[in-house]
């Protein structure tokens, strides 16, 4: 099976004929050929994007938001079929591509559809100057959006339906690793009326493709989400472009757990936060932080329910942990581990490899729990994105506060507490772009995200995403 480009309306093979292999990580085997996308392929979707132009960002905010609308009732209508095709292409299980990454790409086409309608310029009456100013919010014009794989079409829709949804055109690249609900998401954008040219869909590697995308000199902003280094990259070679940038990066989140908290609530949400989707969530709170008090009830209570998860294939209904997205990505996962037992870190479960009857060469590995003798060390300090988490005691506030913060990265953070003073003193001082209490991953579409530090620059969500993907322009007129 060949995945195509999907430019002007159309799928088209890439014009160099250079293809990658994709694989099925649940068992190891490639299922499919995508283009390696070159520069003239992004060429064409650039003359693509900007022939609509003109006429998509004349379209009425009514209109616009009929389409996004329509591409978000045929995703629900067809959740069964994407939701396989995430799973097949990223490892998650199936429940979980079902219940989270479909219906929210779906939320996100309906909100940002919505949203459009509600995005309101400002006036300003200049008192005693008889002067009136107000404030046009028009649209960039052809913008990139290169998004990762760890949530592909959730957050492939992420930043495509409010660049769509303010009027400019996308030339995207989604990851090479996971590029099947893209694929399927242009036949349902033909559907659903959205008019040929205003979406783009180039497939291929970061170095070739998405390095085509983000020299390109008149593709004015790029929204990227992925690996930090990479996105130091992008602002690099944007930067004497001047281009407006989103970038969200990684994280490598703090869980602060304090012994007044609600003790099985905090639990079960923990085992959750750690694990979900395999650990691949730049939000997942990978570095737990326990007050001594209650710090052996956890860890005897934690490690009992990790070992409760089950490593299976992604379509079994029971399967808690699915495949991790790649070969190379599980031996990264693994020389971490093998880096903890040479820190002096003790692995309380997990470590190793599973094998999973009939799939034998899928990429699956154990949730593992690591206690780590000090925050020093670099399974605490570099992001893993995988099962595996560290754990280790704290006793004063001001202590875990600057364990919390001492990291390059500053994306989100978990607090689990009953004190509000307490609540209110360290979601002030914590240094990250959204601070959980008493929950986690708990989204409102209406709030901004994103993160501080090496985990990234500007916010999407929201009006936030909105404006990013719009230009100011101030008009004063003197009467």
């Amino acid at each position: 099976m060949n995945i195509l480009n999907f430019i002007n309306g159309k799928f088209v093979n890439p014009i160099n004929n250079e293809w990658l292999e994709n694989y099925n990580p649940s068992s190891g085997e490639v299922y499919s050929q995508i283009p390696n996308s070159s520069k003239e392929d992004v060429e064409e979707a650039y003359k693509s994007a900007k022939s609509a132009f003109m006429q998509w960002s004349q379209t009425t905010f009514e209109e616009r938001s009929r389409i996004l609308i329509n591409i978000s009732e045929l995703l629900e209508t067809n959740l069964q079929q994407f939701a396989e095709a995430e799973s097949l292409d990223n490892g998650k299980p199936i429940s979980l591509a079902k219940s989270v990454d479909i219906p929210r790409a779906a939320s996100n086409f309906r909100f940002f559809g919505n949203a459009i309608t509600q995005f309101a310029s400002e006036s300003h009456e200049s008192v005693g100057q008889n002067a009136i100013n107000y404030t046009l919010r028009q649209p960039i014009g052809v913008v990139g959006c290169i998004s990762p794989w760890n949530l592909p079409l959730y957050l492939f829709t992420w930043k495509i339906a409010p660049a769509l949804a303010a009027g400019n055109c996308v030339v995207a690249k989604p990851s090479e690793v996971t590029p099947m609900t893209a694929f399927l998401l242009g036949e349902i954008c033909i559907e659903a009326g959205l008019p040929k040219g205003v979406l783009n869909i180039v497939h291929g590697l970061g170095t070739t493709t998405g390095q085509a995308i983000i020299e390109h000199p008149d593709i004015k902003a790029i929204s990227f989400t992925g690996g930090t280094g990479t996105g130091a990259h992008i602002a690099k070679v944007a930067a004497p472009m001047f281009k407006k940038l989103s970038l969200e990066l990684g994280g490598k989140n703090p869980n602060i757990i304090f012994a007044d908290c609600d003790y099985e609530d905090m639990l079960n949400t923990t085992v959750r936060s750690s694990f979900a989707n395999q650990g691949q969530i730049c939000l997942c709170g990978s570095r737990i932080f326990v007050e001594a008090s209650i710090y052996e009830k956890f860890k005897a209570d934690f490690v009992d329910k990790v070992k409760a998860l089950k490593v299976g294939h992604p379509s079994e209904k029971d399967t808690n942990i699915g495949a991790l997205v790649s070969k190379p990505h599980l031996e990264k996962v693994k020389a971490y581990i093998t880096i903890a037992k040479e820190e002096n870190g003790t692995i309380l479960c997990g470590g190793n490899e599973v094998t999973v009857q009939g799939y034998e060469n899928g990429y699956y590995l154990e949730p593992t729990v690591i206690e780590v003798p000090n925050d020093e060390c670099r399974v605490n300090q570099e992001e893993i994105f995988g099962p595996v988490v560290t754990i280790m005691p704290f006793n004063t506030e001001d202590e875990v506060l600057q364990m919390a913060n001492k990291v390059k990265y500053g994306l989100s953070a978990t607090l689990w507490t009953n004190d509000l003073k307490r609540t209110m003193r360290l979601s002030n001082q914590l240094q990250a772009g959204i601070v959980w209490v008493n929950t986690w991953m708990m989204r409102d579409l209406r709030t901004p995200f994103g993160g501080v530090k090496a985990s990234g620059v500007g916010r999407e969500g929201g009006f936030e995403a909105l404006r990013f993907f719009t230009e100011a322009k101030n008009v004063c007129i003197k009467y």
